[in-house]
C-alpha cells in the first residue's frame, strides 16, 4: 500500500511538472510573439509574496487576484503571533474592505492564497523542510515586500530583518526551479545622505556580511552604542539597512533576475481598489489624524520642499509591471525603479498643510480635541514655542482635569508619542531630494495601451488636492472607522469647542485687565492708546469706504 502511494505521489509530481513545462513554453512563445500583456504573463503562475499581512503587501495581494484572475496561486509568508493562529491572520486579512471588490467578481478568491509559516527573525526563515520542497517546485516570481519599518528600530533587530531575512529569501530563491523573477521592495530613502539619487545601486557604506558577522557577538548595549558612528550621515537605522539590503540583492545579479522599487512615503491609495484607502498611522497618516484630532498645532518643516508622497497603488502597479518586465526581458544587470513623484508632479509640504486642515474642516473627525488649525514652520525656536504653548499647556489642563474628575491622566502622554513621531520625520520633511526617473519612463513606454490603463502608475495624472481629500477622509473611514453620516454630529462638535475658546480667550481678556492693565496707571494709558487707534483706523476706513461707493 505504501509502494503504490509512493508511486502515486512521482505520477503526480511528473504530471506537474509536466504541466509547469508546457504553461513555460507556451508563455515563452506569447512573449516571442510579442503579445504576453501583464495579466497573460501571470495567468498559470505561481507566485510568493513576502510581508503579504502589511500595507503595501495586502494591495499587492488585492491587485493580482483582481488584474490578474489567472494567476495560480499565491504563496504568502504569515508569522503566526501570540493567540492568533496562522489560518486566522490570513482569514482576518481577507475580511478587509480592501478585498470588496475582488470578492464581488470572484467570491472564491481565498482558494488561490496558500499561506506559509514563516519567522524572518529565525534561521532559514523557519520555513519548513515540506514547505521549501514545495516552493522550489513551483514559484516563478517572488515579491519581497517585508522589512522593518520603524525608523528607530535597534540596529541588530533592523540588520536581522530588512538585510539577513533577504539574504535567506535570496538562497531560497537560487534553489527555486521555476524563477523566472525577483522583486525587492526597498526605499527612495536609501541613500538619503546624498542629494541627488540615481536608479543605480550605489556602494553600501560597508560591506554587508562583515558587519552582521561583527554584530553577531557583540552585546546589545554594545550595538547600541556604536549606532551613530555606524549609520554615519544617515539618520536612522531603516534607511542604513535598507541600502545594506539593496547590495545584498544586487550580489545575486549574475544568478537571478532581479529588480529593486524604490517608493518614497507611501500614502492612501489613488484610484485602487477605491480612492483613499489606508489602514494605519504609520508616516503620513498618523500626522494627518492628529492634525485632524486639533491635537498636533505645529510642526517642523519646510512649507516650500516637496513632500514626496507616493500613493500605494501606484507603487503596487509599478511593482508588477516591474516583476513582467523582469521576466520577459531578462535585463543583465538589477534594474532600479525609483517611484516618487517630487521630480514629476511635485507638491509641497505647505501645500499638504492647507488642503489637510480644509478637508477636516469640511469632514471633521469624531471628537476632536481641539478644532484642526496646524501650523507648519521651519524655525526650531518658533516651533519649541508652538509645542510648549499649543501642545504642553493645554495637555497639562486637561489632565489636570482628568485628575480632578478622578480619571487617568493621559494627554500629556498621548503629546510625548507624538512628539517622538514627528521629531522622527523632521528629516525628511525639513529638506528635498532629485530622484532620476528614466527605469520608470522606460517601463511605461514597455506597456500595452491596456496595460498602462490596467496597471496605472503615472503620477503625472495625479491631481494633488482630490488625493488629499481622499486620503483625510481614507483615515475618517478606515483608520477610525467613522460613519460619514455622522459628519453633521462631528461639525457640531466643532462650533462647541470654538464656542468654548472664544469664552476662555473673553475671560483670559477679563483676567489680564483685573491683574495687570486695571493696577497701572501707564498699562491703562496704552491700553487706552491702543484702542483710540484701533477706533481711528476703524473710523478712517468706513469714511474711505463711504467714499469710494
Amino acid at each position: 500500500m505504501s509502494t503504490e502511494f509512493s508511486e502515486g505521489q512521482d505520477l503526480d509530481r511528473l504530471e506537474e511538472e509536466e504541466e509547469q513545462k508546457q504553461t513555460s513554453e507556451s508563455q515563452i512563445r506569447l512573449m516571442n510573439s510579442g503579445m504576453a500583456s501583464i495579466p497573460e504573463y501571470y495567468a498559470g503562475k505561481s507566485v510568493l509574496i513576502t510581508g503579504a499581512t502589511g500595507f503595501m503587501g495586502k494591495v499587492l495581494v488585492e491587485k493580482l487576484l483582481r488584474s490578474c484572475p489567472d494567476v495560480k496561486a499565491l504563496y504568502i509568508l504569515v508569522r503566526p503571533k501570540a493567540g492568533q493562529s496562522m489560518k486566522q491572520r490570513v482569514s482576518d486579512m481577507m475580511k478587509c474592505k480592501l478585498f470588496d471588490r475582488v470578492r464581488e467578481e470572484n467570491p472564491d478568491f481565498h482558494q488561490k492564497i496558500v499561506p506559509i509559516s514563516s519567522e524572518l527573525t529565525q534561521p532559514g526563515l523557519s520555513i519548513s523542510a515540506a514547505d521549501v520542497e514545495r516552493l522550489t517546485g513551483c514559484v516563478n516570481i517572488v515579491f519581497h515586500c517585508a522589512a522593518t519599518i520603524r525608523f528607530d528600530e535597534p540596529l541588530k533587530h533592523a540588520l536581522q530583518l530588512n538585510v539577513i531575512a533577504t539574504q535567506q529569501l535570496l538562497s531560497l530563491a537560487q534553489q527555486m526551479h521555476h524563477l523566472e523573477a525577483f522583486i525587492h521592495i526597498s526605499t527612495a530613502y536609501a541613500n538619503c545622505n546624498r542629494r541627488h539619487i540615481d536608479e543605480i545601486i550605489y556602494p553600501p557604506p560597508v560591506e554587508p556580511k562583515k558587519l552582521i558577522e561583527s554584530v553577531e557577538w557583540m552585546d546589545d548595549g554594545i550595538v547600541r552604542d556604536i549606532t551613530p558612528r555606524l549609520i554615519g550621515d544617515r539618520p536612522n537605522t531603516y534607511t542604513y539597512t535598507k541600502a545594506l539590503a539593496e547590495c545584498v540583492v544586487q550580489q545575486e545579479q549574475d544568478k537571478l533576475n532581479v529588480g529593486i522599487i524604490r517608493p518614497s512615503i507611501v500614502g492612501a491609495s489613488w484610484q485602487e481598489p477605491f480612492p483613499g484607502w489606508i489602514d494605519n498611522f504609520n508616516g503620513p497618516s498618523g500626522v494627518f489624524i492628529a492634525a485632524g484630532k486639533g491635537i498636533l498645532r505645529t510642526m517642523r518643516a519646510n512649507n516650500d520642499a516637496v513632500a514626496d508622497l507616493i500613493p500605494v497603488d501606484v507603487v503596487i502597479n509599478l511593482t508588477l509591471a516591474a516583476g513582467w518586465y523582469t521576466a520577459v526581458h531578462r535585463p543583465k544587470t538589477a534594474l532600479v525603479y525609483n517611484c516618487t513623484t517630487g521630480g514629476i508632479n511635485p507638491f509641497h509640504w505647505g501645500e499638504i498643510e492647507h488642503h489637510v486642515m480644509s478637508s477636516f474642516k469640511r469632514n471633521p473627525l469624531e471628537q476632536a480635541f481641539r478644532r484642526p488649525n496646524a501650523n507648519i514652520t521651519s524655525n526650531y525656536l518658533i516651533n519649541q514655542y508652538w509645542i510648549l504653548v499649543s501642545h504642553k499647556f493645554p495637555a497639562f489642563i486637561y489632565d489636570l482635569f482628568l485628575r480632578l474628575c478622578g480619571q487617568k491622566p493621559q494627554m500629556m502622554r498621548i503629546f510625548n508619542r507624538l512628539h517622538k513621531a514627528i521629531h522622527l520625520l523632521e528629516y525628511f520633511s525639513s529638506q528635498e531630494w532629485e530622484w532620476n526617473s528614466e527605469n520608470m519612463s522606460m517601463l511605461m513606454g514597455q506597456l500595452s495601451p491596456e496595460d498602462r490603463k490596467t496597471f496605472n502608475f503615472d503620477v503625472r495624472q495625479l491631481n494633488w488636492p482630490e488625493y488629499i481629500e481622499n486620503y483625510c477622509i481614507g483615515t475618517k473611514k478606515y483608520v477610525l472607522n467613522e460613519d460619514m453620516s455622522d459628519i453633521p454630529a462631528a461639525r457640531q462638535h466643532l462650533r462647541k469647542l470654538r464656542n468654548i475658546r472664544y469664552t476662555f480667550n473673553t475671560l483670559l481678556v477679563v483676567f489680564i485687565w483685573r491683574v495687570f492693565i486695571a493696577r497701572s496707571q501707564m498699562a491703562r494709558n496704552i491700553w487706552y492708546f491702543v484702542v483710540s487707534l484701533c477706533f481711528k483706523f476703524l473710523s478712517y476706513f468706513r469714511a474711505s469706504s463711504t467714499l469710494t461707493n
